[in-house]
């Protein structure tokens, strides 16, 4: 099985055409939940420096979180971060049955993507997409 698409895999790393449209609009300043191999801003966190635990107050934030059950709490603190003065733009699967749909994503702007995205030039995701900005 590939887990690539299966819940074994929480990282799904963001397809550049659809991150440079975005960007030419935010103009992003950091990447919260990122590996080398796929940040997409100069400033980043990779899971060792737990971005979690670090301030995106002053910046303005691409995020793709993790997309397993740690996924709450990335939510819980892009809403928070956006109360400090952060701009934070959440890719995240459209789960609008989830507590955190209801308890953050709806206090945000909500954009439903049309389709489903192709992560890391595969297949489609076997989940709808959306994007959340909290400001």
């Amino acid at each position: 099985m590939n887990v690539h698409f299966s819940s074994e895999s929480v990282e799904w790393s963001t397809p550049d055409d659809f991150f440079k449209k975005l960007d030419q609009e935010f103009n992003f300043t950091l990447d919260p939940c990122a590996t080398v191999q796929n940040k997409k801003c100069k400033k980043f966190f990779t899971k060792e420096e737990d971005g979690l635990k670090q301030d995106w107050s002053k910046e303005i934030v691409f995020m793709n979180p993790p997309y397993g059950r740690v996924i709450k709490h990335w939510i819980k603190k892009a809403y928070e971060e956006s109360l400090k003065g952060a701009v934070v733009v959440c890719l995240i699967p459209a789960r609008t049955d989830t507590s955190y749909w209801h308890d953050y994503c709806m206090k945000g702007t909500i954009r439903f993507i049309r389709g489903r995205l192709k992560f890391n030039n595969k297949n489609s995701a076997p989940f709808p997409s959306a994007v959340v900005i909290f400001r």
